[in-house]
């Protein structure tokens, strides 16, 4: 048989896109913060993880321009030989301060950070407990760590505990939880989940990708919940809030100290570019003399899943700026996903197996710069589309 026999098999892409609902790879002309334009098509963008706004920020964009002209473009190589920079060390700094931990380390892109991470922290005979939801970097890095990797129901305290005792006692756990989930928008009840990784002695993680820059002040999941002492590791990426590329590691100095030296994602890869590292440490600034920002969001936020739900739109349980719209079909999710971009809106359509069958969903993600104008015509164009396919009456 040859290897790639399977690639002439995969034909869903070309269907798609001779059908004219293919949804992904689209090359965007120009991309304003809220607004996108594709082929001269001009979008309200409804489907971006730029929760602060700040890729458009003035002082955002200057300090990338200004590290490219002191650093150059690049630094050629790993964090361990050639590749660490000033800029490296004081966003690790002043990140580690911002979490609340003793220490930071920054990696390549958020992936890296997960697969890294976990994959040098599990050991052989460990176990890594994952929530059934999390992302696949969570997934992927556990895969590497060569320990046994449980999972249980999402956010299910009673299955948890279950998993928890299935470990055993004579094993390290890490418990790695998305604090944010990405797709349903929902929280990780970390309050719940402190006292069962502490009565059975796993350490926890917790990955505030989507949930650093919106919850707790900016400070993410823990400090949402005000028990930051209380989670061991606190991850998350440059390339949502921050409005860059790459990620980062906190936690106690040992614990980070130790990552650094066996994490192989940053081991072996060249480290982020000066600009990138500018444009995070920027934001971070941002976030800490801009807090209005994220009141506004968290507001826009409380205003669309009112609005969304107000209109009979099945949003699940989202608590915050990622807010789904429940479909439940592949075919009807595409279909749906082309009228609203026809219509001038652009949402991620989740389908099979990125989600269970049954769960397909459009993703809809706001920023603290979307303006009523544009929030009021994202819900009309919603509530006529919704009603013309029968999604809503």
């Amino acid at each position: 048989m040859d290897i790639f026999e399977k690639c002439s098999k995969f034909t869903a892409a070309k269907e798609a896109i001779a059908g004219g609902y293919y949804p992904y790879f689209i090359p965007l002309t120009e991309n304003e913060g809220t607004e996108a334009v594709f082929r001269g098509h001009r979008l309200i963008m409804c489907g971006s993880n730029n929760y602060l706004g700040l890729t458009t920020h003035p002082a955002v964009r200057q300090a990338a321009v200004d590290a490219i002209l002191r650093f150059g473009t690049s630094c050629t190589g790993s964090r361990f030989l050639n590749g660490t920079i000033e800029l490296h060390e004081q966003l690790e700094r002043e990140l580690a301060g911002w979490v609340g931990k003793e220490a930071a380390l920054v990696f390549s892109t958020g992936m890296q950070t997960n697969l890294g991470t976990i994959s040098s922290v599990v050991s052989r005979d460990d176990v890594v407990v994952l929530d059934k939801q999390d992302h696949a970097s969570i997934v992927d890095g556990a895969k590497l760590s060569w320990g046994k990797t449980l999972r249980y129901r999402h956010n299910d305290m009673a299955d948890l505990e279950r998993v928890l005792k299935q470990a055993g006692p004579d094993v390290g756990i890490l418990v790695v939880v998305d604090g944010l989930f990405s797709m349903e928008g929902d929280i990780a009840p970390l309050p719940a989940i402190v006292p069962l990784c502490k009565k059975y002695g796993a350490r926890l993680m917790v990955d505030d990708a989507h949930a650093t820059g919106v919850l707790g002040g900016g400070r993410g999941t823990a400090a949402h919940f005000n028990i930051t002492k209380d989670v061991d590791l606190i991850m998350s990426t440059f390339s949502k809030s921050f409005a860059s590329l790459g990620g980062f590691i906190a936690g106690d100095n040992e614990i980070v100290q130790y990552i650094k030296h066996h994490a192989r994602s940053m081991i072996f890869s060249a480290s982020i570019p000066p600009s990138n590292a500018a444009a995070a440490l920027a934001a971070l600034h941002v976030m800490q003399n801009e807090p209005e920002r994220i009141q506004r969001l968290d507001e826009i936020a409380t205003f669309m899943r009112k609005e969304y739900r107000g209109l009979g739109f099945d949003i699940g349980k989202s608590e915050t700026p990622v807010i789904p719209i429940h479909i439940g079909d592949d075919f009807r999710t595409m279909t749906i996903w082309k009228e609203l971009f026809d219509a001038g809106i652009f949402v991620n359509p989740v389908i099979s197996p990125a989600v269970p069958e049954g769960s397909q969903l459009l993703r809809t993600s706001y920023m603290a710069t979307h303006t009523d104008q544009q929030l009021s015509r994202v819900l009309e164009t919603f509530a006529m589309i919704g009603k013309q396919v029968g999604l809503i009456s």
